[in-house]
């Protein structure tokens, strides 16, 4: 059964001295590498990383980009503990879990506005409201948007994760498991949500775009504490892929058609019906969605009961990276 920890689980002569103090710092800023992860939930690190223009802006200082695919929130967390990402794409709760649990992290950019989960079952399975998954198997990705949307949602309905078969797949797996009939359910995850529904005719029986939370750019404490510029640097050029994908929609729809091997129909759900690419910038409104999520997590026993949900907010939110670079 669910338990905090297993969440969590998935979930460091005065006037010589300017100037060689100068050179110094130049020295430590620059990183050994930039190390960042690209994911189909993120259609903008698809078109970053097919345009190559991380690579153009660090040629020049010697720092190699090195890009790691990330099948869902819980797998970028992962890589961001284990150090072997920088920067990593998640859900704003997944992430606010992890940072309730220990894990060093700062949201730095919103990449999208999605409502990117919802709860489906089959084209003619009899589930048609979140209480009727009492006793039923459910396919789902522990510590990812889907698992909290899915929280959420069985509180909501005077439920809780015991009063359902948990089966715990990775998106593409809960997918699969779904269309073979070996689930009742599953908390899906676009791409692969659009994808069942134009596939198998699946149905998303229970939507609520508010319990969808942002998908932002992570980046190690760590690395942002020793390598500020080149995080402005990143999320700069990320800004660029942005205000291209809007302005060429054509052409990030072909990205994530590439990337993630799906149909067009497929990306035309995801892209033009459920993503909202047109507000970088952490505010007021991020801090809200966070903060909600997080009172209601405390209250199921995600985050333990003595957290400072405002307090473990603003340690997590830091917008100072972008400044004035959003348009």
């Amino acid at each position: 059964m669910f338990t905090r920890r297993s969440f969590l689980a998935l979930t460091g002569s005065a006037l010589a001295i300017p100037a060689i103090g100068s050179r110094f710092a130049l020295a430590q800023e620059k990183p050994a590498e930039i190390a960042l992860d690209y994911a189909y939930y993120n259609p903008v690190s698809l078109l970053l990383k097919e345009k190559g223009w991380l690579e153009e802006e660090f040629a020049g200082d010697g720092v190699p980009v090195r890009w790691v695919l990330s099948l869902g929130s819980n797998k970028a967390l992962e890589y961001l503990r284990g150090s072997s990402l920088a920067f990593g794409s998640t859900a704003g709760s997944a992430a606010l879990v992890a940072r309730a649990g220990g894990l060093k992290v700062k949201s730095v950019y919103v990449y999208s506005k999605p409502e990117w989960t919802a709860l489906v079952t089959g084209k003619d399975g009899p589930i048609a409201t979140v209480a009727d998954l009492a006793g039923k198997s459910v396919a789902v990705t522990r510590g990812t948007d889907p698992h909290i949307f899915l929280l959420r949602s069985l509180d909501e309905a005077g439920l809780s994760e015991k009063d359902i078969n948990p089966v715990l797949l990775q998106h593409p797996d809960g997918y699969a498991a779904l269309a073979s009939g070996q689930v009742d359910a599953w908390a899906g995850l676009d791409p692969h949500m659009a994808k069942a529904e134009v596939e198998i005719g699946a149905k998303l029986f229970h939507r609520n775009p508010s319990f969808n939370t942002y998908g932002v750019l992570n980046v190690s404490a760590d690395f942002a504490t020793a390598h500020p510029e080149s995080v402005r640097r990143v999320i700069a050029v990320y800004e660029r892929a942005r205000a291209y994908a809007i302005a060429n929609p054509a052409e990030l729809q072909a990205a994530l058609v590439k990337e993630a091997k799906i149909a067009e129909p497929v990306a035309a759900i995801q892209l033009g019906e459920r993503t909202d690419l047109s507000n970088p910038a952490l505010g007021d409104e991020h801090r809200q969605t966070f903060q909600a999520t997080g009172d209601v997590l405390r209250k199921i026993g995600v985050i333990k009961d003595d957290v400072d949900v405002a307090a473990l907010v603003d340690g997590y939110v830091d917008a100072s990276y972008l400044g004035a670079q959003a348009g």
